[in-house]
């Protein structure tokens, strides 16, 4: 019976993919093979021992502390792309409020309540209403940073609205190239793609070249006036050069889903409260990902849209296979198979990749390892873990 500890609240749907005869589920299971979790900020102390897995129902993985798993060999998923429409519908709104004051306008009509003639009502309605006028999407040109599985649905939907769309991602997958519209019009640099574009949306990963990529000196490029939106991650932009930039117009608007203090009452702001995954559609589609990646990993071994482990899939059979994580360094795959040679046991069949500082591999065997077989191969040097799986 394999015991997965869920965080937050999550979707049904996803909960339905354990079989309850080989797991037990929720946020009572102690020593747990496995943690499913979407906001919940993870202590170094949550990694317990036995621990083998964590599935984040959501694309980022700041709140996990992935170092540290990658040390005591727990894979940890993310699940890319299963919110993307939520957050592209979110980025739509956004650039149709950023240029229309929808929002101003629809807080003058509700300040109208008191108003019972609708003579009147039409009269003050007609006087006020050049305060909210704005401008028209079609012709202007948006562009987005980082072209995966969000930023290509964004601007695809751009194109559709008739604009102009520009786009810079120096790390495009194959994938996502294949994803991406051919009337996007890649740029070789940011402070091009910056200098061109009315609008800018950024969806680019949290990570150390990231944050605080947004900031004085490039901000310094964009366009006086144009609008940037922020629906990656706060970090990513810094505060100061921003605030300055609002102050100065470099920047006409911003808009983003993550509240940063002494911004909060600035007309030229717009602020949600983390709502781009906050669709039901979003949470269901990630957490159903999510289980169906942890299911494949604890029950085959294979590994799909890990942050930290290579991803790896072997075909399942009967019999018996071991999942060994390592350190990856020379000769480790061929001292573990002479621990299997030296007691006579056949590989059926074997596959071993790796990722940065780890490896991994799954190999099939002939005959059930027995404890002695284990032992050997967890006191090989830089063996991180093994595991035996059996009955896929």
């Amino acid at each position: 019976m394999y015991k997965v500890r869920t965080y937050n609240a999550i979707a049904p749907a996803g909960l339905s993919r354990f079989d309850s005869a080989k797991y037990a589920v929720g946020p009572e299971q102690a020593q747990p093979d496995a943690l499913l979790l979407r906001s919940h900020k993870l202590a170094v102390e949550e990694i317990t021992p036995g621990l083998r897995a964590i599935a984040r129902a959501g694309a980022g993985v700041n709140n996990v502390p992935v170092e540290v798993c990658s040390e005591q060999g727990v894979v940890v998923f993310n699940t890319p792309g299963a919110n993307a429409n939520s957050v592209k519908e979110l980025v739509l709104t956004a650039l149709l409020l950023a240029s229309r004051d929808v929002v101003g306008g629809i807080g003058y009509v509700r300040s109208l309540a008191d108003v019972a003639d609708e003579v009147e009502l039409n009269r003050l309605v007609e006087a006020e209403k050049k305060k909210y006028k704005g401008r028209e999407l079609i012709g202007k040109t948006l562009g987005v940073v980082g072209l995966g599985a969000i930023g290509s649905m964004v601007a695809r939907a751009a194109l559709d609205l008739g604009m102009n769309v520009l786009g810079f991602d120096p790390a495009l997958s194959v994938d996502a190239a294949w994803r991406l519209p051919a009337e996007v019009e890649r740029m070789q640099d940011l402070p091009t793609l910056f200098s061109r574009s009315d609008y800018v949306t950024l969806h680019v990963p949290q990570i150390p070249e990231t944050v605080g990529m947004i900031n004085a000196e490039s901000l310094q490029a964009f366009k006086p006036g144009s609008v940037l939106l922020n629906f990656a991650r706060q970090p990513i932009v810094d505060a100061g050069a921003l605030e300055t930039a609002l102050k100065d117009g470099r920047l006409g608007r911003y808009v983003a889903d993550f509240p940063v203090p002494g911004l909060l009452d600035d007309d030229r702001v717009m602020l949600t409260p983390h709502l781009g995954a906050s669709t039901d559609e979003a949470e269901e589609n990630c957490a159903v990902m999510a289980a169906n990646q942890l299911v494949r990993f604890l029950e085959t071994g294979s590994i799909v849209n890990s942050v930290n482990f290579p991803s790896v899939s072997l075909e399942a059979v009967d019999g018996y296979r071991l999942a060994v994580s390592n350190r990856n360094v020379p000769g480790m795959l061929g001292q573990v198979t002479s621990v299997l040679a030296d007691r006579e046991i056949n590989v059926i069949d074997l596959i071993n990749k790796s990722r940065d500082e780890v490896a991994y591999n799954l190999i099939d065997l002939s005959a059930a390892p027995d404890d002695g077989l284990l032992q050997a191969l967890r006191a090989i040097d830089s063996v991180i873990d093994v595991r035996v799986i059996t009955g896929h």
